[in-house]
């Protein structure tokens, strides 16, 4: 019986990249979702939820701060009179009421109400520092005693027009259970305690997730690595990714250091300049080869990262004596380590050298 919490997320579209008010927004809203969904497949969860729900009877659910559904819905030990609401649009309503009212309560500290029908509802936040990133969620049970004539009334009123629908909502609520008020509290102060726990695991979590790359920017590297010798647009990156157009924009970017566009010529570079090595190949194989559609795309990206044509570019492969197939990277110009690369600084000061794996080496200068 919980309501979507929080609000509604906004459209993302490419225009929005240029909103810096509601990108960090959204993307302390993804993080959490993450964080949450990944607390809640830990062997710690499952194992707390299973041991819970059996000592408890109750079910026990977990959940990003903005959540769109009823968590229970389906869940173990779900409340059969609670489950009958949530599958009619009217019902369904009061119970999405009553979980807006209890997230609005419960803040930084656990709260607990009651929903229309006098059933108890419990939400304990889980916290990342100072902010709320999630619930435990519980409850749908009697703490104390219920009001029959005043549930019979609402009963009536959702299932106006069908006698035996209204029979066997009020047959469902009466045989809700009943928890005495102090062994409630109990199992909600044993659920405080466990969210501490899964706070500290959050934590552990956030700083892996931070030293790893996230899925999408893998799925989008590897789907520009297969399609790069073709035609390449952002829309497409995205929808192999699985994300967004904006947040694909704005994830990317914040992993990679470079905007999409910015990446894929850098990438095809790398690869001309392994084609420039074999001296018997045309220049303008060595493009259309690497995926650029024009040799004027060509030589202007090409002299854009490297700061030097093609044909310069092989002119000193010569002079370097390079074997075909050898690129110069593997040597690094005027003493530059191999696999790494300069980058400037905004104020024009002396470029500083960082590690750099193979698909962003295109960006060394010669």
């Amino acid at each position: 019986m919980f309501q979507t919490i929080g609000c509604a997320a906004k459209s993302c579209d490419e225009s929005h990249a240029r909103n810096t008010s509601v990108a960090p927004r959204e993307s302390i809203a993804l993080r959490d979702r993450t964080l949450i969904d990944a607390l809640r497949r830990s062997k710690l969860y499952r194992d707390y939820q299973r041991t819970f729900t059996a000592v408890t009877g109750l079910a026990l659910a977990l959940r990003p701060v903005v959540f769109f559904g009823l968590p229970f819905h389906g869940a173990p030990n779900e409340n059969a009179f609670c489950a009958l609401l949530a599958d009619c649009k009217n019902s369904s309503s009061l119970c999405l009421q009553t979980q807006s009212r209890i997230a609005e309560l419960a803040g930084k500290y656990s709260r607990s109400i009651q929903c229309p029908f006098g059933l108890t509802e419990t939400a304990v936040p889980i916290r990342l520092g100072e902010r709320v990133i999630g619930f435990l969620s519980t409850g749908q049970v009697f703490t104390r005693e219920p009001k029959s004539a005043n549930s019979t009334l609402k009963c009536h009123e959702l299932f106006p027009e069908s006698p035996a629908a209204h029979q066997e909502a009020l047959r469902l609520w009466k045989q809700t259970p009943s928890i005495e008020a102090a062994k409630y509290k109990a199992m909600v102060r044993l659920l405080i305690f466990f969210s501490k726990q899964l706070a500290a695991l959050s934590n552990q979590l956030l700083i892996e997730q931070k030293s790893r790359e996230p899925e999408v920017v893998t799925r989008a590297r590897r789907f520009i690595a297969e399609n790069k010798r073709g035609q390449l647009s952002l829309a497409s990156a995205a929808r192999a990714s699985g994300a967004s157009m904006f947040h694909f924009c704005t994830l990317f970017h914040q992993t990679t250091g470079l905007k999409f566009r910015d990446y894929v010529a850098r990438s095809r570079i790398e690869d001309a300049r392994d084609l420039l090595c074999d001296p018997t190949r045309r220049m303008s194989e060595v493009a259309y080869q690497a995926g650029f559609q024009s040799m004027t795309a060509f030589h202007r990206a090409f002299r854009r990262i490297l700061g030097q044509s093609p044909t310069q570019y092989r002119t000193r492969l010569a002079a370097h004596g390079s074997r075909p197939g050898t690129s110069p990277s593997a040597h690094g110009w005027e003493g530059q380590p191999s696999g790494q690369a300069y980058h400037s600084r905004p104020n024009g000061s002396t470029p500083e050298i960082t590690s750099t794996p193979r698909h962003l080496r295109a960006v060394e200068v010669a």
